[in-house]
């Protein structure tokens, strides 16, 4: 039963972040069901995997918020990574582009790109085996969480500005925004989880999650800042991605339900 609730969650995961990056990029690259499952599919089996590691028991909603989060947070980060560092693709449909860029120009060789990208999950890593060692080390409380709860928010808000800066300026509001959200959620799911590890980094998937939203379906109008200045090549996607909005929808009704019950269940936390 653990494991079909868990993979319900990675489900609805992988759908949410499928479904905001169908509804952005489609109109300019087209849509295909292989595209859109991709998420979904990467986002169940890392569910399932986070779920059975840190045995989790699905039948909390404490449980499940927090796997949400997590889910999301990781199929971010390897999705981000792969494109980022080890995928080659022609990079001029982009205004900004995805591959690893310094100050706006592609690094073309591969063996950099490559050893870039190890460095940088070195140093997340590091960052995630901090946090983890704060909490060995006995730091608790509402003072560790506002310590630790805008960390993803800044390892968010650092690559955002590495990214989009040199093309579209750099942006204060947009740049702390990040790390205010991250820090909101961190503090709503270290209430029902101890792990430190898993409030910062799930807040981070939450984080992910809510600007995404406000990006995608607040201004539908404004294009995604890697297509800025390019033409509309599928424009009936602009009407069939409309199609997928209650699913949408759907996911986020469930989501707050889910955090109603987990504070309304007996639950305990950091603070």
């Amino acid at each position: 039963m653990d494991i079909a609730i868990a993979l319900a969650v990675g489900l609805a995961a992988g759908a949410h972040t499928a479904t905001w990056g169908m509804f952005k990029d489609a109109p300019y690259e087209g849509f295909t069901w292989r595209t859109y499952s991709r998420s979904i599919v990467l986002s169940a089996g890392i569910a399932v995997l986070v779920a059975v590691i840190a045995d989790f028991d699905m039948s909390s909603a404490s449980s499940m918020v927090v796997l949400f989060g997590l889910t999301y947070v990781i199929e971010r980060a390897m999705t981000e990574f792969y494109k980022t560092f080890l995928r080659d693709e022609d990079q001029s449909k982009y205004f900004i582009p995805m591959q690893l860029a310094i100050r706006g120009r592609v690094v073309r060789r591969r063996w950099q790109r490559w050893l870039l990208g190890a460095a940088y999950a070195v140093v997340v890593a590091l960052i995630v085996l901090g946090i983890d060692a704060l909490q060995d080390a006995g730091v608790d409380g509402l003072p560790a969480v506002l310590v630790i709860g805008s960390l993803g928010g800044w390892i968010s808000a650092f690559g955002g500005a590495w990214k989009d800066a040199p093309l579209e300026g750099f942006q204060l509001f947009k740049f702390f925004r990040s790390p205010l959200v991250a820090l909101t959620y961190s503090l709503l799911l270290a209430a029902i989880t101890t792990n430190f590890v898993y409030f910062s980094m799930g807040a981070l998937g939450y984080t992910v999650a809510t600007l995404e939203t406000y990006k995608t379906f607040f201004k539908p109008s404004v294009p995604r800042g890697k297509f800025a200045g390019k033409p509309i090549l599928y424009p009936d996607m602009l009407t069939r991605r409309v199609h997928f909005v209650p699913l949408y929808v759907t996911i986020w009704v469930a989501v707050v339900i889910g955090f109603v019950v987990a504070f309304a269940q007996p639950h305990h936390g950091v603070i």
